[in-house]
């Protein structure tokens, strides 16, 4: 074991990020992510970085397109109603291939809805949630050790493909404290940024960062390049965590705090004898497809705080080849295993 710390999840994100070469936040607060921001602000100034409470989402997240553009790491945080806020600005630095992490801690929808945690911002997260064709790498972590290393990873994977990242927690995950192994966050790994507008030194032209196209053509050029550069990341990037698989009557499928129930849920299913095995997603975008595609179970059940969003992809990625059923809490209410139990108990009258 390395440097073990005790910490809530909003502050693990921090040190993680920080750790991985971050050193320019924009932010505004809101429950339940504001820890992280009251974090930054402590942290960031000691090693001469940017900390900036800015004046509103919007204006937060059109920072960040800036400091982005510049080539350097930067990130920004919020929650539900405050991502939609900055999706405006999310898909214009995603329309201008910038590189950086967007957090966002989900709380309960729509609307102001609630303070509790909830997992209801899937489908903004992993259809782009703005306007126009674009993607955003989407990481799941289930943990506090998680949020620490995918955090990390992130900065590295946006850099890499030039394409925004979203880690995509809850506010259990951000409010709940538990270790994080810190000596687990990997090296930096810093693409090189040719097209940063960080100064001409008179070496070269200047750049130019734009998401305007007024020619059609070169509009759509742009658009395709762009897709065939998702569709390499779609087939590298499938990220998730399976076991129990081979023999299952029925996969369970959940992400973030809820797989830690369904686990649970699991494991008293298959002491009472029934074939149960988990997929769990960690790229919630691109969507673990493959794995889907191997399994030959007789039912699939998706696990979800919200009112079935993840079901759709399940539908796609298994083609059919099973029924898919859904159990879900909303509004801030967490399920539990026993709920997990009964619905297996439900559908495996049906299906066998």
């Amino acid at each position: 074991m390395g440097e073990v710390v005790l910490m809530k999840g909003n502050e693990a994100i921090v040190e993680a990020a920080i750790r991985s070469g971050c050193k320019h936040f924009f932010g505004y607060p809101i429950t339940p992510q504001t820890e992280l921001l009251a974090y930054m602000a402590k942290k960031l100034p000691k090693i001469g970085g940017t900390f900036l409470q800015a004046e509103s989402e919007v204006a937060a997240v059109n920072m960040l397109y800036g400091a982005a553009s510049a080539g350097v790491r930067a990130m920004t945080s919020s929650s539900s109603p405050g991502i939609s806020l900055k999706s405006e600005g999310i898909s214009y630095i995603a329309a201008a291939d910038l590189p950086c992490v967007i957090v966002n801690i989900m709380r309960g929808g729509p609307g102001l809805g609630g303070i509790q945690a909830a997992q209801s911002d899937y489908f903004q997260a992993t259809r782009g949630g703005g306007h126009g064709d674009y993607h955003l790498i989407v990481l799941a972590p289930n943990s506090i050790q998680e949020m620490v290393r995918l955090t990390a990873d992130g900065f590295n994977l946006s850099e890499e493909y030039r394409i925004p990242v979203m880690l995509l927690g809850d506010g259990t995950l951000g409010q709940m404290m538990e270790p994080g192994d810190l000596d687990e966050i990997p090296q930096p790994i810093f693409a090189e940024k040719p097209w940063a507008t960080n100064g001409t030194q008179g070496k070269r032209k200047p750049n130019i960062t734009k998401t305007l196209y007024l020619d059609p053509q070169e509009l759509e050029d742009t658009v395709i390049e762009r897709e065939e550069r998702y569709n390499i990341v779609k087939e590298n990037l499938q990220r998730y965590d399976a076991h129990d698989i081979e023999d299952a009557d029925i996969i369970i499928s959940s992400f973030g705090i809820t797989s830690r129930v369904v686990e649970t849920a699991v494991k008293e299913l298959r002491k009472e004898g029934i074939k149960a095995g988990v997929i769990r997603p960690i790229t919630l975008w691109p969507f673990s497809e493959k794995i889907y595609k191997r399994v030959n179970p007789k039912a699939f059940l998706s696990v979800e705080m919200n009112m079935g969003q993840m079901v759709e992809d399940i539908k796609l990625a298994c083609e059919c080849k099973a029924p898919v059923y859904f159990y879900g809490r909303t509004g801030g209410i967490i399920p539990t295993p026993q709920e997990v139990e009964d619905k297996v108990h439900e559908i495996m009258k049906e299906v066998m």
